[in-house]
Order: structure tokens, then C-alpha cells, then sequence
């Protein structure tokens, strides 16, 4: 008990300007949550989902907000030695988790195409039926400010878009579910260091399709997208900062062509060219 609330201790206290300031800025400007909501944590066993609970927690406990919250944890089939350090984390940061089983390892395994894809599309579909079951009305995950900035460049790079993950997005497939994402300011490096001071050794990628197989790390875009960044900071310390206000700071007037909603009309600025 005395070890969970040092780990406790720590988010408020030692990483109080990388993770505490950041997670509650968050939730403050971009309105993440707000009177009477329930909401979901998911934890997948990573990191980032393992910190965003306890943060979560600690905002339960001192919130003038009143929320409910509830830890759901999706078990796809993880191997027996992952699922074993996913239970001890759980009993180390004293986080009251639901676990619920399913078999998407097995569905993914033998569908063929692309398997990161079809994963994320069936876990995310698991956890927003389990959270609306629980009578929730949004679902936290655990995306970081990382996620938000490699996100923006792969769908520059790679899909010929400029898009990235919101703050927060309304569930078109399960009414009245809103996902949210409080780690949106939250740096990797930080979140890493929280876990290495506190001598906590998380999930990584725990895929049975992969976790055997190096070609899928070579492979990965977000990896490629990581190393890009990492590479030009060398140069410019403060690209990734750059990225993520420049996506708080989008001038209309100086782009080319842009849609009001995702897959709606493009619109091209010769529209207003001669006005």
C-alpha cells in the first residue's frame, strides 16, 4: 500500500509540470469532462493507459466536478505471461479494474489483410459496447501528445490529408458515447519517465500476431514518423511543439482546398478567390 501511494505521490509532486499540469490543461481547454458524466477508462496494460487511470484517480478523489468513473480492461487473448503482468500492474497501482475477455487475437489472426487496422477497429468496438453497458456516457483512452503530432504527419505522408486525432469525437456507432483523450498534452518522454522512477515495467505491444515477428516493427509507419521527429530535434528542439500549436492554429486563408466534415465537399479557396 505504501508503494502505490509513493507512485501516487509522484504524478503530483515529481512530475507535477510534465504530467499532472498537462493531463489537468487538458481537461480544462478542451472541456473533457463535466457534471454528471460517467465515464470508462480504458486500460489496455500499456503505459499510457496504466498512467491516464491513475491520473483519473487522483482526479476522482479531489475533482470539485462531481463524475463517476469506472477501469475497464479488454483481455483479447493475451498470452498467459502478458496477462499475468497486466493483473500485477493492476494490483501494484491498486486500480479497480473490470476484465472481460474476448477472442479478437483469434478473429484477427486468421482474417487476413491488414491486422493492426482490423485490431484497433474490433478492440475499440469491445470497449464502447462494454462502456455503454455500464451505463457510461464516455470512454477515456490513453493517446498522448505524441500520438497527436505522428498521427498529423502519417496522414500528411501517407494518406494525402491533413488530420489528426481530437481531443475528443461523438461515437457515430454507439449513440449517446463520446471519447475522450485527457493525455492530449502529455509527452511519451514524460510518461516513460514517470514509469522508470517508479520502477514499473509495463504491456508493450502484447499481440500475439506480431510480438514473434520483427517485420512488423520495420514495417511501421509510426515508427518511421517517430524517428523523423526525433531526427529533426536534433536540429530544432522544438518541433513536436511546433506541430501540435500549429494544429491549434490553422489560417484558412493560406489553404488550398479543406472540407468542413470528414469525407463532406471540398472546398478550394478560389471559391472566395475574387470576393
Amino acid at each position: 500500500m505504501e508503494r502505490v501511494k509513493e507512485i501516487e505521490r509522484s504524478i503530483i509532486k515529481k512530475f507535477r509540470k510534465s504530467v499532472w499540469n498537462p493531463f489537468c490543461g487538458a481537461l480544462n481547454d478542451y472541456e473533457l469532462i463535466k457534471e454528471g458524466d460517467k465515464i470508462a477508462v480504458c486500460i489496455s496494460g500499456g503505459k499510457d493507459s496504466m498512467i491516464l487511470a491513475k491520473c483519473m484517480q487522483e482526479l476522482h478523489r479531489h475533482s470539485n466536478i462531481p463524475f463517476e468513473v469506472v477501469y475497464i480492461c479488454m483481455d483479447p487473448g493475451y498470452r498467459e505471461d502478458n496477462k499475468n503482468l497486466l493483473e500485477k500492474n493492476i494490483e501494484i497501482l491498486d486500480i479497480p479494474v473490470e476484465i472481460f475477455n474476448s477472442d479478437i487475437f483469434d478473429i484477427v489472426n486468421t482474417a487476413g489483410g491488414s491486422p493492426c487496422y482490423l485490431c484497433a477497429r474490433m478492440r475499440r468496438g469491445a470497449l464502447y459496447a462494454k462502456a455503454q453497458s455500464l451505463g457510461c456516457n464516455k470512454i477515456a483512452l490513453g493517446h498522448h501528445f505524441d500520438d497527436v503530432i505522428e498521427t498529423l504527419l502519417m496522414s500528411m505522408m501517407y494518406s494525402s490529408e491533413i488530420k489528426t486525432m481530437l481531443p475528443k469525437l461523438k461515437s457515430s456507432n454507439f449513440e449517446g458515447l463520446e471519447l475522450i483523450r485527457p493525455l492530449y498534452k502529455v509527452k511519451e518522454k514524460d510518461i516513460i519517465a514517470w514509469a522508470k522512477s517508479n520502477s514499473l515495467e509495463f504491456l508493450q505491444c502484447a499481440c500475439r500476431f506480431t510480438e514473434d515477428s520483427q517485420i512488423y516493427e520495420g514495417l511501421s509507419k509510426r515508427r518511421e514518423i517517430k524517428n523523423l521527429i526525433a531526427n529533426i530535434k536534433k536540429t530544432n528542439p522544438n518541433v513536436d511543439d511546433n506541430i501540435f500549436r500549429s494544429l491549434h492554429n490553422v489560417n484558412l486563408s493560406q489553404i488550398v482546398g479543406f472540407r468542413e466534415a470528414d469525407k463532406g465537399e471540398l472546398h478550394s479557396f478560389l471559391e472566395n478567390y475574387d470576393k
